[in-house]
């Protein structure tokens, strides 16, 4: 039953997306702390090109989950009645491994064209914008303007659904929302704008340097490229920042792990309170907040 749950259907891809976030926490960044250690790459091209795929299928698999979980919502709350039928358990696993496939097919081109570099000024091995200027404007737009096009274009549609029910303008209809489905919607609208945020800069860095390279590049000061570069690495530890701050149940998570960190014996409590009840209770959704089922009508 808690498989086929809609929550638990609908936060595959929130699991995806932490996935995709630590990642780059295994491999890649350790080879930068590495390479800073050192004031240079000491690892070999092998470890470079394996550092920058990883670091590509970090960010490439960010916003495509992003982007799914963006379907995903809107699909939920603005045609609720399509909804099971759309996003069934077969169905939600074959766009998960499609939003993967589609990940690592954007990435491979990288191999052939050779845009995987150790950059000093960023201590790691990741994406040269100046080796290729149709390949640069190809990356930046299929792999950040089209996916940020159809995130906006999802929640501008959420957002006015939610304008609407406030303002009961379809009260004929029979359709409902609850407010922990707004709740959850807003903490991945948030988990979305950070995202856009940080690597908004670099993108568009790139974008302005593949058009125009020998114009642009030159004004371009080296610590707006190294502070883009790093607002961008930094945005793979906000999201699980933004489901404490946003999200009751993470919070409440994130405390009982604390405390049997700090306590170890509590976790042998827990788990035998698990093996006694866990039949009886009914699971919580991974997301979304349990303690407001309100619903409002539309």
């Amino acid at each position: 039953l808690m498989v086929s749950s809609p929550f638990f259907v609908g936060n595959i891809f929130v699991v995806s997306l932490s996935v995709a976030d630590l990642v780059v926490a295994v491999y890649p960044y350790p080879l930068i702390l590495s390479a800073i250690f050192h004031n240079g790459w000491t690892m070999g091209n092998v470890h470079c090109q394996i550092s920058g795929f990883l670091m590509g299928l970090s960010v490439i698999g960010s916003i495509f989950n992003i982007t799914a979980i963006a379907i995903n919502r809107y699909c939920y709350i603005c045609h609720s009645l399509r909804y099971d039928k759309l996003f069934n358990l077969k169905n939600t696993c074959c766009y998960l491994c499609l939003t993967w496939i589609l990940t690592v097919v954007a990435i491979v081109p990288n191999f052939f064209v050779g845009s995987l570099r150790y950059d000093p000024r960023i201590y790691s091995c990741t994406f040269a914008q100046t080796v290729s200027t149709s390949y640069t404007i190809t990356v930046v737009v299929v792999h950040f303007i089209v996916p940020l096009s159809i995130v906006t274009f999802c929640y501008l549609r959420i957002w006015i659904l939610v304008i609407q029910v406030k303002q009961r303008v379809r009260q004929d209809c029979k359709q409902k929302l609850r407010a922990a489905d707004i709740r959850n919607f807003l903490t991945m609208f948030v988990v979305f704008v950070l995202f856009a945020v940080c690597w908004g800069p670099l993108n568009f860095i790139g974008l302005a340097v593949s058009i125009s390279p020998s114009k642009v590049q030159p004004h371009i000061p080296e610590w707006l490229f190294v502070l883009s570069y790093f607002m961008a690495y930094f945005n793979s530890c906000l999201n699980a920042v933004i489901y404490g701050l946003l999200n009751q149940n993470f919070r409440k998570e994130y405390k009982r792990i604390l405390l049997t960190l700090r306590t170890p014996r509590l976790l042998f409590i827990d788990v035998s309170k698990g093996g006694t009840e866990g039949v009886k209770s009914k699971p919580s959704p991974a997301i979304t907040n349990n303690n407001n089922q309100a619903e409002i009508p539309l």
